[in-house]
């Protein structure tokens, strides 16, 4: 996955959207205000920070050497992952869909309800494990 791909597919989640509050070189993706994703570009190339649960976040990184403690965020609870080639596209997809619904699921209970109403349940959460709701 390359920066446009990931940018795309950010930004197909319910209500993503792009803001640039950091400057130019750092786009933000956000759920109702919330963040869920950064997205850049360092040295050619891209790199994402996403929400993890903190023990999944360890385990990425264990497994996958582009996956580094969050870069300026919480590093227990962020990662970020260099989009080298190294790891597969759906598992990329997976780890943007769990950052997505571990933000929508901190979202206060009338964001999260009309999210749920408007997009459903599987488009809001999609494979994220029904005891994190």
């Amino acid at each position: 996955m390359n920066y446009q791909q990931a940018r795309d597919y950010l930004l197909s989640k319910p209500e993503g959207a792009e803001d640039f509050p950091f400057g130019p070189d750092v786009a933000v993706m956000k759920v109702r205000r919330k963040m869920y994703a950064t997205l850049a570009m360092e040295q050619g190339c891209a790199r994402i920070n996403l929400k993890c649960d903190p023990d999944e976040a360890q385990m990425l990184r264990d497994i996958f050497s582009a996956v580094l403690p969050g870069y300026h965020m919480n590093k227990r609870h962020w990662n970020t992952v260099v989009l080298d080639g190294s790891i597969p596209d759906s598992e990329l997809e997976r780890m943007i869909d769990n950052s997505y619904a571990l933000v929508v699921s901190g979202l206060n209970r009338g964001d999260r309800q009309s999210l749920e109403v408007s997009y459903g349940r599987e488009s809001v959460y999609g494979s994220y494990s029904d005891k994190h709701r």
